[in-house]
């Protein structure tokens, strides 16, 4: 429990380091967010307003909503190839979202925003 506790306390002092150190937010490429996820196959698992074997994106957007940590916990996610947990109660590595050039976090950014604004 004190690990979980943790690191949600450094995803948090991340998220905040992030608003403070990052430029100003570019605005969100919804085309580019789609073709990064359909290229990642992130739509076999996930759909915007129903479930699959993940969670809807709109679910997503709203487990997050309002908390400063959202888009540094996305990202981490989305990047680590943590454990993700299915309704039958296996556990599965999320698969790491790949970009071209590599590990483009304007990319990635763009994606988590995406998927927060659903």
């Amino acid at each position: 429990m004190a690990h979980k506790t943790r690191s949600a306390i450094a995803a948090s002092l991340i998220g905040a380091a992030c608003l403070f150190l990052a430029p100003a937010a570019q605005a969100l490429d919804v085309e580019a967010a789609k073709a990064l996820a359909k290229q990642n196959n992130c739509l076999k698992c996930h759909a915007i307003d129903k479930e699959k074997d993940g969670p809807a994106y709109h679910k997503v957007a709203e487990k997050y909503k309002g908390k400063a940590n959202a888009e540094a916990r996305l990202i981490e996610h989305i990047t680590s190839g943590e454990k993700a947990k299915f309704a039958d109660g296996h556990e599965e590595e999320h698969k790491i979202v790949k970009t071209s050039p590599p590990k483009d976090m304007e990319q990635i950014k763009n994606l988590v925003q995406w998927i927060l604004a659903q």
